[in-house]
C-alpha cells in the first residue's frame, strides 16, 4: 500500500495521535494562570530580581525599573493569584518572595510538553521511514 493510502487508514491517523493520560492533561491546563503570569516581561524582569535579591518590599522591586508602584503591585497581584509569589506584612510593607515550588512546577510542564512533541516527532518519523 502506498503511504498515501496508509495515511488514510484510521490505524496510521491513530499511531500519530497519542494523546496524553487524563492526569497529565489537567496539570497542564492548570498551568495556564502560571504561564500567563509568566507571559509578560516586566512579571519576568519581577521573577528574575525576586531570584536574585530574594524577598522584597514594592519600593525595592520599583527601583530602577522606570514603573510606578501602583503598576508593580498589579504585577504582583497577577504573579500572587497564579501561585508565583507569596507576600507577607512587616510593619506597614508587603514583603513579596518567590515561590519556588511554582517555579518547579513550570520547569515541569514545560518538560512534559517538551516530551510529547519529542514522542510525537518520534511516532511521525517512524510513520514516514517505513
Amino acid at each position: 500500500m502506498s503511504k498515501a493510502g496508509a495515511w488514510s487508514s484510521n490505524s496510521s491517523r491513530n499511531i500519530l495521535r497519542k494523546r496524553p493520560n487524563r492526569r497529565t492533561a489537567f496539570e497542564l491546563l492548570d498551568s495556564a494562570p502560571l504561564f500567563a503570569a509568566l507571559g509578560d516581561q516586566m512579571r519576568l524582569r519581577l521573577v528574575s530580581r525576586l531570584c536574585e535579591q530574594g524577598a522584597a518590599s514594592i519600593s525595592r522591586l520599583t527601583a530602577g525599573t522606570g514603573v510606578t508602584r501602583q503598576a508593580i503591585s498589579k504585577h504582583l497581584r497577577v504573579m500572587h493569584n497564579s501561585g508565583l509569589v507569596d507576600s507577607t506584612r512587616r510593619g506597614r510593607e508587603r514583603i513579596w518572595r518567590l515561590n519556588q515550588r511554582r517555579l518547579q512546577d513550570a520547569r515541569r510542564y514545560v518538560e512534559i510538553i517538551s516530551q510529547q512533541w519529542d514522542d510525537a516527532l518520534a511516532r511521525l518519523r517512524t510513520f514516514v521511514e517505513d
